[in-house]
């Protein structure tokens, strides 16, 4: 059972370095996708170290849902397809990755599947996505919205063919359409004409697990579009082994900018098709030290934290913590190429400039991202309208700014079910049956620069 936690939650202060052992959750990307692959494969399938937060228990209750066997084998998921099937009842919640992964896949099932969610996953674009599988012969009624609540009323199949999107609000659009497209009849030609699509590491993990799955993807790109194509046939079965979540990482790793000391994450992988493959990097511009060796990633306070301009277009999940780090620096940061965060669990550039402006910080909106001029911060209560990445900004801000607290901290659990309890067991301020963080040795320091 979950302690009760107070609301708004009062972000520690930093009692001084740390030097901890940070173990982090499993990756929601990896998680989500490996559920989605496993349901649409020729045989059962075994995830090891999952996530268990909402959005992948959500995702694993909207298969379950279609018919799919999603059950428990110790703390890993057993995964057995079977034929896709309504009359069905979706929740997506707030997560983006079930609105936008899961309707390619319901366009299988035979019969009709309902969709809806929270209030803001009402707003959140999908419009793209409908049309598309409109255009690849799915039948869909949502009232001419766009938008959820809708309904998809499966024939069994999908004919599948050739379709055009603009994904540049998001590329999980892309992203569900590709999972489930070797299942569809003619499998899937998918232009993109638009803008960008950003997190483009979040694409090429697609793209990698698909072929890892068996599945025939090939890409093209030209300098007004980018072109995937999707041969029909089978998702061979796999036993996928979830890496941890390098953007949950991030606000751990950080307060060792804040704090000073050292935070290790044991298990960080050489090379991940992840956002947060590209923290180390952004580390240490901002003056940590990192290295990373064969069991993982140790960053480590250098002289004091730099601002940084950086495009994140693909890692735009980081830009809460680094914009919390840029309010604490000692020279100004632009965060550029993150337009599409305007469309996540709430518009994060407007609510990180409004909260770390309460707290007497001066944050510009750009038109694309943030510009961040440090100034001396004060306490008060930081609202983070139920997004779990804007809770863990604060936190990070709580290191260093006496009276921060954190409204709603729980909505963490979206993707860490105990946060709050990690954070104090990092700072050495457990609870009562909590272990203490271990303590660094000297072997343990790595010796490869990270990237």
């Amino acid at each position: 059972m979950q302690p009760i936690l107070d609301d708004p939650w009062p972000a520690p202060l930093a009692p001084g370095p740390v030097d901890a052992v940070v173990t982090v959750p499993g990756s929601k990307s990896v998680t989500n996708r490996a559920l989605v692959l496993a349901a649409l494969a020729d045989g059962p399938s075994r995830i090891s170290g999952p996530l268990r937060a909402r959005d992948t228990l959500l995702m694993a209750g909207a298969l379950r849902a279609l018919g799919v066997g999603v059950t428990d084998a110790g703390e890993d998921w057993r995964v057995v397809p079977a034929p896709l099937r309504g009359p069905a009842t979706v929740d997506v919640g707030n997560a983006g990755t079930v609105l936008r992964f899961v309707p390619p896949v319901a366009a299988l099932a035979a019969g009709p599947v309902h969709f809806d969610g929270d209030p803001r996953a009402r707003e959140r674009p999908v419009a793209p996505l409908l049309a598309a599988l409109r255009e690849l012969g799915a039948e869909i009624d949502d009232g001419g919205r766009g938008a959820l609540p809708l309904t998809l009323h499966g024939a069994g199949g999908l004919p599948g063919g050739r379709t055009t999107i603009d994904a540049s609000s998001s590329s999980q659009l892309v992203s569900g359409l590709l999972l489930a497209a070797a299942r569809y009849g003619k499998g899937l030609r998918l232009r993109h004409a638009g803008p960008p699509v950003p997190s483009a590491l979040q694409l090429a993990m697609t793209v990698q697990m698909l072929r890892e799955a068996g599945v025939a993807v090939a890409e093209r790109s030209t300098p007004d579009s980018h072109e995937w194509t999707v041969e029909p046939g089978p998702v061979r079965a796999v036993d996928w082994a979830v890496a941890p979540d390098l953007s949950t990482a991030a606000p751990f790793a950080a307060t060792a900018l804040v704090a000073g000391g050292r935070v290790r994450v044991p298990g960080w992988p050489r090379r991940a098709y992840q956002p947060g493959d590209r923290l180390p990097g952004l580390l240490t511009e901002m003056g940590a030290r990192c290295t990373l060796d064969s069991g993982g990633l140790t960053v480590a306070a250098g002289g004091g934290i730099d601002g940084i301009d950086a495009d994140l277009a693909d890692c735009g999940e980081l830009t809460p913590v680094l914009a919390a780090l840029a309010a604490l620096a000692r020279t100004p940061s632009t965060l550029r190429g993150v337009a599409h965060l305007r469309g996540q669990e709430t518009d994060r550039l407007a609510a990180l400039s409004r909260e770390i402006n309460a707290l007497g910080g001066d944050v510009a909106e750009t038109p694309d991202g943030l510009r961040i001029v440090p100034r001396p911060l004060h306490g008060g209560v930081f609202a983070t309208y139920d997004d779990h990445r804007l809770a863990m900004a604060g936190a990070v801000l709580g290191l260093a700014v006496p009276g921060v607290e954190v409204a709603n901290v729980a909505t963490t659990g979206k993707t860490v079910a105990d946060f709050p309890a990690r954070w104090l067991a990092m700072l050495g301020l457990a609870e009562p049956g909590l272990a203490k963080p271990a303590e660094l040795g000297p072997a343990e320091l790595g010796q490869e620069p990270a990237r």
